[in-house]
């Protein structure tokens, strides 16, 4: 429990890390960062205030769809946003298009690997993640299209209000996915003796 504990809470401040090194990055962001990001540019109010807000209105959201948030669902929704904006108090904007490459790259690695940590930990799924998975179930359709749908939804809004979309939207879309392919089955919690099969 000590280690799944650790490793959850580990994870989410390098998620947050990872995502304030995206932005500081200047070249693109994955679609709900786009969101929030749109939404502080028109408010003024910081970027890791917005994360926050959308984690809990999606939450909000599990409920039609009878899904049930984890204890890592909720820390998720809480706290990568205040992680994020201890990052973009310590990481300079990238200006040079070799540093922001860099950056952006640091930050996408770091990002799947916080997301193998706090998914490996076993407390519960993302509120984004759990959205993904209730609307499936709901409507039927394959994962590749509600999550598409839903990642579309919030890009297109991201951008509609100012939100920074560019090469790195498309790099993290394509990239994403095989680092916590990688990550995931090296750091998830193995079952304790006894639980398996429950």
């Amino acid at each position: 429990m000590l280690r799944r504990v650790a490793q959850l809470f580990i994870g989410l401040a390098l998620f947050g890390l990872g995502i304030a090194l995206l932005i500081r990055a200047e070249i693109g962001l994955p679609p709900w960062d786009v969101l929030a990001q749109g939404l502080s540019r028109q408010t003024g109010l910081p970027f890791g205030l917005f994360t926050v807000a959308i984690s809990l209105v999606v939450l909000l959201l599990w409920i039609p769809l009878r899904e049930r948030p984890g204890f890592g669902t909720v820390a998720n929704a809480l706290l990568v946003g205040p992680f994020i904006e201890v990052g973009l108090r310590f990481i300079p904007t990238q200006t040079v298009l070799w540093a922001q490459v860099l950056v952006f790259a640091a930050g996408l690695v770091i990002t799947g690997l916080a997301s193998g940590l706090y998914l490996g930990a076993r407390f519960g799924s993302g509120p984004r993640d759990g959205l993904m998975t209730g609307l499936m179930r709901v409507t039927g359709r394959p994962i590749w299209v509600v999550r598409t749908a839903i990642e579309l939804v919030a890009l297109i809004a991201g951008w509609l209000l100012g939100g920074t979309v560019g090469v790195g939207t498309v790099a993290f879309a394509l990239l994403i996915g095989p680092l916590m392919g990688f990550f995931l089955p090296r750091l998830r919690v193995p079952d304790a003796p006894g639980r398996r099969g429950r």
